[in-house]
This record gives structure tokens, C-alpha cells and sequence, in this order.
């Protein structure tokens, strides 16, 4: 019965129809000779991904049939270690004159299945070298690859959409060499940025009425809590558990002391080991709920051990778990973490009498300000890129705001570059 029920859903996906899809610009290689993992969030579109590629192999006049896509999410397929093999028995049957080794495999959300390596292993080993999974956990998805499929591997993480990916889902083009210079397109597109900070980036919410965005992020919220984290990792106290992850929330580009959160819990009379507690910021890591960004030193294993800052991994869900008195410069922030993120260069933070967001590949000195009409905010910001530059030998910083520009010396001999966030996110990094 599950051999034909999977004879079924294959069926479904040869005779159907992809759906319209809104490009990523995350482009993954189809001869790359290696297993092909994407991690990522949960609704980031991981799925959509691969349809998005399924479509390319057809525009490059690749039989449907040679594609076999599977989503493990989907509650038809019952499926264990020792019943894995059903779905290349299935395949074979619906489509006997097929050579395996010139097809491609899509599995989706694979680590569904307990045992899923193994099958995948010997899939690449001994059938087709053009095999794509996918996973919503990056410790448990890359903990196996490291044992079972060593060397087999190239790795991708897909992130909530940029905002270059978000004005293409808004189907607003703009010309960041060209708009700017319009009145009328820079202010709808400076709206739209606003828009993206407030919400974020998970592309169903994007194309959602915006009395709904924060419900649904709400309802990720809760999804992440109890099946992503609690089901898989078999937490049994989730009030605790939830409200740990309330306090990572609050503390969004702070440094984390889990220290602090087992005092506070324990001066309520609730007993908790922080062990536990780093298990759970583990577990949270893994999920994709937060990213956490290390410290500055000169030691790798003091930068290591020392507290992290924490980040969310969507603005829009920070903001619907989280009430911010002063959002504004907190989700900039972690926005503009994000976007660092994607470049998949060194990024640390910096902190020793003062401190200073971010340092990209230990040679630049970003600071992130809102605004700097407020001299007391501007006077720290300023002392914290001053530090950072002085510790690291840099005539040159950078501090992003949401929409000034200038530029001005530091103590006479540093240059400091202030630059409009959304000109900062559609043009890229402007020091690379």
C-alpha cells in the first residue's frame, strides 16, 4: 500500500503543474558532483527552491519524469529507515526504462525520517550523483552529514528574503544606480523598507494583508516552540522553555547571559539547571529560531567561550514576539546582521570598554544608529566605532543609519562614513 501511495504522489508531480514562482537569488549547481544540502528556517521557502530549480532542468529540456521530488512533510508518506528503499522500488516500476543515474532526486525536509542518511548515502553512492535535500535544523541536518556522508556534501542556508528578494515579491523594481535619484521612487521605496523591517522577510507573510502578518508570525512562533524545538528534542517543560525563548527575544542584539534568565527564574521558585538552559540555546541555534554572533578576540577559543550577541533570524518574528518600545534601531539592527550574514564573510562583534555592532572580515567597523539626531545616542555609538577602530588600526568606519548620509573625522585622523541603511542593503557592501 505505501509503494502505491507513493507510485501516487509521484505521479501527482509529473502530471501537475509547478506553481508561479518569485526567484530567489540563491542559485544551487547541478553538476556540482555532490550531495546538495540546503538548511534554513521553517516557511522560508526551501520548498519553492527546488520547484524553482525543477523548472530550470526544464527549460534546459530535462524529462519531468527524470525528476523525482518528494516532500517528507507530507503525511501520506509513513515512512522509516527500512521502508526508504520503497521509494526507488516505486519508481523504478512506474518508470522501468528510466537510467537512475541520469536523474534528479529533490527530497525535501529529509530529516523527517530517523535513519534518512544511510538512504541517502547509498542513493548517491550507487544510483545518481544528483541528489538535493533539504532540512529545518541545521545541527541535527549537519551533524549527520559530518558522520554518514563526509566529503559527499556542498552546503547552502537560505534566510529569510532580502530586501532585494522582498522588492521582487512586492514586484517593485527599482534601480538603485538610478531610482535614488527620483524623489517619488526613492520615498515608495524607503515605505517598503520600513515595511521590511517591521515585518521581515518569510515570503508568505510578505504577500500577506497586513492585518494578518502578525498573527501568522505568531503562529511560526508557537509551530517552532512546539514541533521544532519540544517535539524534536523532547522538551517536556514548554512554559519554561517558551519563556526562554521570550527572553532571547527581548535581548535581540544583546549579549545573551543565561546566567541572568536562571536567576530570574529561580528567584520565582521555578528549579531549572542552566544546563539545561545552554541545551536550550542549543536547540534554538538548531531550529533556526536565533543566530548567535560571537565576540572579538584575538583567541579563538576565548571568542568561542565567551557570551554571544543574539539575533533573531526575521525581524517580522521578533516583532511579533516581542512588545519594543523603541523597535526601530533594535530591528535595523538585526537587519542589517542578516544582511551581513548572507555575504558568508568573518563577522564578529566588538567589545571592550565600549562597543562596536559589527567587524567584517576584522578590517571594517560597522555601527548601526537609527538616527543620529540624538547627541547622547550618536556620542556612544561614536565612542564604540572609535574603540573599535583604534584596537583594530582603522582610519575608516562605517555607521548605518536609516536614511542620512555624511561623512566626518574622528579625533582628526579617522573617517567615518555614515550611510542610509536601504541604499546600504540594494547596493551591497560598499567596501568589498
Amino acid at each position: 500500500m505505501m509503494k502505491d501511495t507513493l507510485k501516487s504522489i509521484i505521479y501527482e508531480f509529473h502530471t501537475g503543474k509547478l506553481p508561479d514562482l518569485i526567484e530567489r537569488d540563491l542559485k544551487l549547481p547541478f553538476e556540482s558532483g555532490k550531495i546538495v544540502s540546503v538548511v534554513g528556517p521553517r516557511r522560508v521557502g526551501k520548498t519553492y527552491l527546488f520547484f524553482q530549480h525543477v523548472r530550470d532542468l526544464q527549460r534546459r529540456g530535462v524529462d519531468v519524469r527524470r525528476v523525482l521530488y518528494l516532500n517528507f512533510e507530507d503525511e501520506r508518506m509513513d515512512l522509516d529507515v527500512h521502508s526508504l528503499d520503497l521509494i526507488l522500488q516505486a519508481y523504478r516500476e512506474l518508470y522501468p526504462d528510466l537510467d537512475l543515474e541520469g536523474c534528479y532526486f529533490f527530497l525535501d525536509e529529509v530529516q523527517n525520517v530517523t535513519g534518512w542518511e544511510r538512504f541517502v548515502r547509498r542513493l548517491y553512492d550507487s544510483m545518481s550523483r544528483n541528489v538535493f535535500i533539504t532540512g529545518s535544523n541545521s545541527r541535527l541536518l549537519s551533524r549527520e552529514i559530518a558522520t554518514a556522508l563526509r566529503g559527499r556534501t556542498v552546503n547552502y542556508e537560505l534566510l529569510p528574503l532580502s530586501f532585494r528578494e522582498f522588492l521582487r515579491f512586492k514586484g517593485f523594481d527599482f534601480d538603485p544606480e538610478r531610482d535614488f535619484y527620483s524623489s517619488l521612487r526613492r520615498a515608495r521605496v524607503i515605505q517598503l523598507f520600513r515595511e521590511y523591517l517591521e515585518f521581515g522577510g518569510f515570503p508568505e507573510v510578505v504577500l500577506l494583508k497586513e492585518e494578518l502578518k502578525i498573527r501568522t508570525l505568531q503562529e511560526y512562533f508557537e509551530v517552532m516552540l512546539y514541533r521544532d524545538i519540544a517535539e524534536r528534542y523532547q522538551v517536556r517543560d514548554t512554559l519554561v522553555l517558551k519563556y526562554f525563548l521570550k527572553r532571547m527575544a527581548e535581548n535581540s542584539g544583546k549579549f545573551l547571559s543565561v546566567h541572568k534568565i536562571y536567576n530570574e527564574l529561580r528567584s520565582q521558585g521555578i528549579k531549572v539547571g542552566k544546563d539545561t538552559f545552554y541545551a536550550y540555546l542549543d536547540f534554538a541555534e538548531s531550529a533556526y529560531f536565533v543566530k548567535l554572533l560571537r565576540k572579538h578576540y584575538r583567541s579563538l577559543v576565548k571568542s568561542e567561550l565567551a557570551e554571544k550577541k543574539v539575533y533573531l533570524i526575521d525581524t517580522g518574528l521578533l516583532r511579533g514576539i516581542r512588545f519594543l518600545r523603541e523597535s526601530a534601531g533594535v530591528l535595523l539592527e538585526n537587519a542589517v546582521f542578516l544582511e551581513l550574514l548572507r555575504s558568508s564573510r568573518e563577522l564578529v562583534c566588538f567589545k571592550e570598554q565600549k562597543e562596536c555592532d559589527f567587524i567584517l572580515d576584522g578590517k571594517v567597523a560597522i555601527q548601526v544608529c537609527f538616527s543620529l539626531g540624538n547627541e547622547e545616542v550618536t556620542k556612544r555609538e561614536l565612542a564604540g566605532l572609535r574603540e573599535a577602530c583604534r584596537a583594530l588600526g582603522l582610519k575608516e568606519g562605517y555607521v548605518l543609519s536609516f536614511d542620512e548620509r555624511g561623512e566626518f573625522k574622528l579625533d582628526g585622523d579617522i573617517t567615518v562614513k555614515v550611510i542610509p541603511a536601504c541604499e546600504f542593503f540594494l547596493r551591497g557592501l560598499p567596501w568589498a
